[in-house]
Formats: structure tokens, sequence, C-alpha cells
């Protein structure tokens, strides 16, 4: 089996080194045709190790020794259990279905060819993090996904815009890893190891002992290192305050897009925090900061989701809000709810993103929803698959988000941690939210009027500047191609039928001991015996208040956007306070602007007018460089050519030794 654990990641590995180093010699066919091949290589590997791995078998040891520092030893090693069999699936799958739908989407691009090798090494950089053993492994992964999601958002590079942003996604992110490496550090000073199994089986002694991080003011260890480690899981899974770069990625193409939101990149924060589930059950302070931090994120990045007309930033704020969702049930110890959330997200969030991306295409690569509206006679098949990922991502019975979500609002219903009643009051406000900005996707862009001919705007478009108003679209928008389509309807399947695991993945102890809660928090196993099977959860369902709540939200955006489409730009008049708030992202990227991007030019403006003109240049370089010219004025005095200057020399200096001389007999 070793060997089946090898080609997992290392199939796409190879499919990205033949189209990133020889791309020109093997064509375009050449490129998409080795990097599928690797990923379905990857995939089919992954299937026969989850069946594996349901049989009971599991797999914990070392490939090779990396260092050797003392009686620590840094190894590079595989770890499967159920956990990440199940991200193996998960991350091959999606990936294939983008790798396809990318042959159609990217046909025209000069950069064909290194797109397809970035996406095959963007599948091996998420399959190393979540088969890694131990921390180094995890941080090599957790890198190189950082790496590759760079390349990837500022794939266009031309773009002024695409280049900002792949640099804002890089600098944000390495604030978060800062804290990930702190807590890796601490680990190893502390264990004395970085392999998982044997920090685990520590950790238990380890938990009353402190560190002071300021004098005389004691703290957890535990308490500090998980928190290091969720730091860096808020850059990556794009938490408050660390969100602000997830938007922007949007300028990357579509494909990756959909990969880094869905499968990738995003989810490896809430893999990570599961996979320390043994540590973090030791620290309820470091519990307690994960769930706020994910409840803030999950309604207040709903709400921003409601004022946008760029269709794939509507969908990218959805992502950040699914995300807190997530990571609210990491919070609550609710790890099983998490992944299984976070399994069936990457569904339909992959169909919501690639059906925006077939829209895109049939409207000439504009993404403005305010230029498109009766869309869905004219793409039959990508309106009912992004039908199926609205009604997944608002939570409708019997699609898999419905699931998923509502097993995480139980949970914090539940749990009896401080900061879960604010979540779960979130959790219900980010319901309606969710449902609202959902179905204002599907009937600006679907329904309605037809206002792609024209160019020109309705519904509340008058009210912000976005998009470009003169710009207006040729021909009639026509189905995307076979090879873009066919992947939304396989992601589709799962968006609706993934759901229906839950009593295995759930309530079924699937994860068995991959995934460590204390007896205090099995608030799950108490939700269990109050499960029943699929149906009668679904017409519990029918009852309860999230599903009235995405009712109300569906409501709320039929009658704003079908029955009464001139009533949200009085409403954006109305209430244009509230409305400009969210409009700047509440004030996040100003901020980070002004004190991170302009107070650090400032700041390294003066510094350089203090160390390097005033200082290096100022007084050591051209400083020395007058001091010798001075005396070199000087000592040019004395040498005149004139011979009586130098003779009245010599007589000067006989004079001055003769007195020193006299002066040193008379003592």
């Amino acid at each position: 089996m070793k060997m089946l654990y090898l080609l997992i990641p290392f199939a796409p590995l190879a499919g990205a080194i033949i189209a990133g180093f020889f791309g020109r010699a093997i064509g375009r066919a050449g490129a998409h045709r080795v990097t599928i091949v690797g990923v379905l290589v990857s995939l089919l590997a992954s299937l026969a190790v989850l069946r594996d791995v349901m049989d009971g078998s599991t797999f914990n040891g070392p490939l090779y020794t990396w260092l050797t520092m003392g009686e620590a030893r840094l190894e590079v090693g595989f770890l499967i259990d159920r956990l990440s069999a199940l991200m193996m699936v998960v991350v091959t799958f999606v990936s294939l279905m983008v790798h396809i739908y990318t042959i159609g989407y990217m046909a025209e691009d000069p950069g064909y060819q290194r797109f397809f090798s970035y996406i095959s090494l963007f599948t091996f950089s998420m399959l190393m993090l979540v088969m890694s053993n131990n921390f180094l492994q995890l941080f090599f992964g957790w890198e190189a996904v950082g790496l590759v999601s760079y390349l990837l958002i500022g794939f266009w590079f031309k773009r002024p815009s695409a280049i900002y942003a792949n640099l804002k996604a890089f600098l944000v992110n390495r604030v978060g890893d800062f804290g990930f490496l702190l807590g890796i550090a601490l680990v190893l000073a502390h264990f004395g190891t970085l392999d998982y199994a044997q920090v685990f089986s520590k950790a238990p002694s380890m938990a009353g002992e402190t560190i002071e991080l300021f004098n005389g003011v004691p703290w957890l260890l535990l308490t500090v290192i998980c928190i290091g480690l969720f730091i860096g899981a808020m850059g990556k899974s794009a938490q408050f305050p660390l969100h602000v770069w997830l938007p922007d990625s949007m300028e990357g193409p579509t494909p990756i897009s959909a990969l880094i939101h869905a499968a990738t990149m995003v989810t490896a924060g809430i893999f990570m925090v599961s996979r320390m589930s043994p540590l973090f059950e030791l620290s309820d302070a470091a519990l307690s900061f994960v769930l706020v931090i994910g409840a803030v994120t999950a309604f207040f990045m709903a709400l921003i989701a409601v004022i946008q007309y760029d269709i794939k930033r509507v969908v990218a704020y959805s992502t950040l809000s699914q995300l807190g969702y997530m990571t609210m049930a990491l919070g609550a110890s609710a790890y099983s709810a998490a992944m299984f959330h976070l399994m069936t997200h990457a569904f339909f969030k992959a169909v919501l993103f690639l059906g925006a991306g077939s829209v895109i295409i049939a409207m000439h690569h504009e993404q403005d929803m305010r230029k498109m509206g009766g869309l869905r006679r004219y793409l039959p098949i990508t309106y009912a698959v992004v039908l199926i990922g609205a009604l997944a991502n608002a939570g409708f019975p019997p699609f898999a988000g419905f699931f998923s979500k509502d097993t995480i609002i139980e949970a914090l219903h539940v749990s009896h941690r401080a900061g879960s009643g604010i979540a779960y009051a979130a959790a219900l406000a980010g319901v309606f939210v969710g449902a609202l900005y959902s179905f204002r996707l599907v009937f600006f862009a679907f329904h309605g009027k037809e206002r792609f001919a024209s160019g020109g705007h309705g519904y509340d478009a008058h009210a912000s500047g976005a998009g470009n108003d003169d710009h207006a679209h040729g021909g009639t928008p026509h189905e995307s191609p076979v090879v873009v389509t066919a992947p939304l309807v396989l992601l589709a399947i799962p968006s609706i039928a993934a759901g229906w695991l839950i009593g295995t993945v759930v309530y079924g102890n699937y994860f068995g001991d991959a995934v460590f809660v204390a007896p205090a928090h099995e608030w799950i196993e108490e939700m269990g015996k109050e499960f029943h099977g699929v149906w009668p959860m679904m017409l519990h369902g029918l009852t309860s208040l999230p599903f009235w709540l995405a009712v109300a939200g569906l409501v709320t955006a039929w009658y704003l956007y079908i029955l009464r489409p001139e009533l949200p730009a009085v409403l954006r008049q109305r209430f244009s306070g509230p409305v400009r708030i969210l409009e700047n992202k509440y004030g996040f990227d100003t901020f980070n602007q002004w004190f991170f991007a302009s107070g650090a030019v400032a700041l390294g403006t003066k510094l350089w007018k203090i160390g390097d003109v005033a200082l290096i240049d100022g007084m050591m370089v051209n400083g020395s460089a007058r001091l010798v010219g001075w005396f070199a004025g000087v000592v040019r005095w004395l040498q005149s050519g004139y011979i009586y200057h130098y003779a009245f020399s010599m007589i000067i200096g006989v004079f001055v030794l003769l007195t020193l001389f006299g002066m040193v007999l008379a003592r």
C-alpha cells in the first residue's frame, strides 16, 4: 500500500512537471492530457485507500529522515486514516472536475500549458498537506499551497489588479503563517518532536504547563500553541481579520477560484484544526477564540455578499461565510460536523464558481450581473446546476448543505462553551442572509429582463459605480460546450446527495480515532441519540427555525428582484450609510492600505532617509569622502613644489624637536 500512498501526491506532481517544463513540446492537448491523467490516477488511488481505510486499515510512518537535531528527527511521512482519506478523495475529485472544465474555459489563453501545470502542482501541494504525519511536512504543504495560489491568482500577470491581488494574498498569509510557525516552534521546543503521534500522546501531561509571554503573566502552553496554529488557519481559511485576500483572489481565472474556494487552500485551515483536535480539546480558551472568530466571519461576510454585483465576488463572500460556519463547528468541538460541511461545501461551491464561469463565457467575459438577466432561456444546463448550488448553499432539504449546515447550527445550540450563544445567533442570522444572496444571484443573472443586449442596467444598478457601463455585448448567449457543462453536472450530483451520508460521517463515528473529542464536549454524540435517519431529519427540518429563515431569505430575494425590481435602488438610497460601509468592506482594505501599505512605505521612507541617506550615505560614505578631501586639501598646502617652503618646514621641524628634547632634559 505504501506505493499506492506515494502515487496519490506524486502522480499530479509528475503531470505538473511534464506540462510545465515540456509544455511547448507536447502542445496544449498534451498538457491537459498528462495533468488530467495524473489527477485521475490520484483520484482512483484515493478511492482505493478510502475503501481500505473503511475496512480498518491505517498507516502512520516516515518515508525518509530529512534532518536530525539531537534527539529530534525531522521526517517526511504519511498519516493515512479516515480524516486524511476523506480529504484526499474530495481534493482529487474536485481537482479532476476543475482540470476538465479548464479545457473549455482556458481554450484561447496563451498560458494554457502553464495553467495546467500550476493547478496540478496545487493539487500535489494540498495532498502533501493532508497526508502529512508531522508538523514539518504540514508546513511544507502549507507554504506550497500559498506559493501556488500566488502564481495562480496573478496568472494574468499583465493586469495590475491581478498583481495587486496575488501580492495581497501572499502578504496577508505571511501574517497568519508567522503565528503558525511560532506555534510549530513551541511544539518543537517543549515536546522535542514534530511527529503528530508523539505530540498528541504527550499533550495531556503538558496540559498544566505555563509559559510567560509577558513578565509575570503566565499562559497555558497549549493555549498559546493552539492560538498560534489557529492564526495560521485564519490566514489560509480567510477568517476575520485575515479574510481580506480571498475576495481579491477572483482576479485569477475562474477554475482556480473554484479550486481555491472549494477543495484546496481555504480548507487547509479547517483540516488542520481538526487534525490538531487532541491539542485544541485541552484548551477551552483557544476553542472559544475559534468559535467567536468563526461567528464574526460567518455573519458579517455574508452581509457584504448581498451588495456585490460581480458574480464571482458574490460567491467569494459566500465562501467566507461558509468557512465561518466550519470554524464555529470547530470551536464547538463538532469536528465531524465541520469536516462534513467542508465536504458538502466543496461540491456545491465548486458548482457555483464553475457555473459562474460558464455564465462569464456566455457573456463574453462580463462578470457584472447588471448586464445579465433572463439567461435561463439561453443557458438551461448552467441555470439548473447553479440553482442546485444555490439551494444547497442556502440549506434547503434535500440538498447537501441542509444536512451539514443544520448539524452545525444544532451543535452550537447544544454547546455549553463560552461564546456559543453569540455563535448560534450569528449562524441563524447567516441562514437568512445566505438564502438572500444566493437567490439574489440566481434571480439577478438568470431571471427578469434581459439586460445584456443593450448593456443597460436594471434593479438597483445605478446606485453603484461597479462595472463598465458603456460596454455592450453583441450576439446571443449560448450554452457552454460539453467539456464545461459535464463537470458541472458531475459536481451537482454530490451537491444533492452528499448530505445523505450524514448518518455515517457525523453520527456513525466515521472518523473514529482520527479526531479526538474530550468526554465533556461530546455534544455531537448527544445529538446522535436524536438522529433517526435522513428522511426524518428532512421532515423535522421543515418545521425548524433555520429552514424558515432560509425560506424568508428566498422570498425576500424574489420580492426585491422579481416582483419589485425597482425597490432595491430605493433601499440603497435610503440606507446609504450601511450600504457604504458594506461597499467599503467595513474599512479593512482602507485601513490596511493606510496603516500597513502606506504606513509601511512612509516608515520605510523615513528609515531610508535616516539610515541610508543621513547615516550611511551622509556620514559613512559621503562623510568619509569629504573628510579625506578636507585632509587632502590641508596636506596639499605642504606640497607646493617650492624648495624654500620645504627648507622652512625642515627648520620648523628641527626647532620643534629641539624644544621637546630640551623640555625632557629640563625634567
